[in-house]
């Protein structure tokens, strides 16, 4: 068994287990993307990260593949880790601006706006087709093909696979071609029609990490 804190908690945990699965086991939530419940981890999206260590050595760690270490101390919402969520969404608007999933976590944790250069809808590789083909329909009819920008998903050679048996399980949890958003303008990256109140604490001086753990945030302050 593993000891380990988890924004100040102590939890047990047996060997082999991530930050991720400890943190909700405490019911400390973390969002995901790339993640998907019995699939192998992966770590693509970057969505999950947390803050490990304390002080100047301290860094942020995808949880979803990091196991949990002996004495190891998590932060799961301090303000650098909700900072870097915050980036990885904005660069996932920049790639599929259309996907309800994305827009849905860009509401949820308070983002207005995409920096980034708007790309056209396309695959954002969280690799999840991937290894649910491999993993779940054990068929392995695509791939990952290419490195860096030339990186892609799809079949060899591009020829229709012999092995796939046409079961939809890839678009099934595809978060690009799940439920479609209504955006067409580049200039409103942030559709925000199904907006959410994000954890208001924050942003305000003085505080590090979030003040609670409620799913939706009541957003305390409003109540005063």
């Amino acid at each position: 068994m593993i000891a380990l804190k988890i924004n100040g908690l102590g939890v047990t945990v047996d060997e082999g287990t991530t930050i991720l699965e400890a943190a909700r086991f405490l019911g400390f939530p973390v969002p995901t993307l790339c993640h998907m419940d019995g699939l192998t981890p992966y770590g693509a999206c970057r969505l999950c990260v947390v803050e490990v260590g304390a002080g100047p050595s301290s860094r942020l760690v995808s949880s979803c593949t990091y196991p949990a270490q002996e004495g190891l101390a998590v932060r799961t919402a301090s303000a650098r880790a909700v900072r870097a969520r915050r980036m990885v969404i904005e660069l996932l608007l920049a790639s599929c601006p259309q996907s309800k999933v994305i827009q849905d976590l860009a509401s949820a944790h308070g983002v207005k706006r995409q920096r980034f250069r708007q790309e056209h809808d396309d695959c954002i590789l969280c690799g999840r087709c991937v290894r649910m083909c491999e993993q779940q329909m054990m068929a392995k009819a695509i791939g990952f093909r290419g490195r860096g920008e030339r990186r892609s998903i799809g079949t060899p050679f591009d020829r229709r696979s012999e092995v796939c048996r046409l079961c939809g399980g890839c678009i099934h949890v595809c978060p690009a071609c799940q439920l479609r958003c209504t955006y067409s303008e580049p200039d409103k990256a942030v559709c925000g029609g199904c907006a959410n109140i994000p954890p208001p604490c924050l942003d305000k001086p003085g505080f590090d990490d979030m003040m609670c753990f409620m799913e939706p945030c009541v957003a305390c302050e409003i109540a005063r």
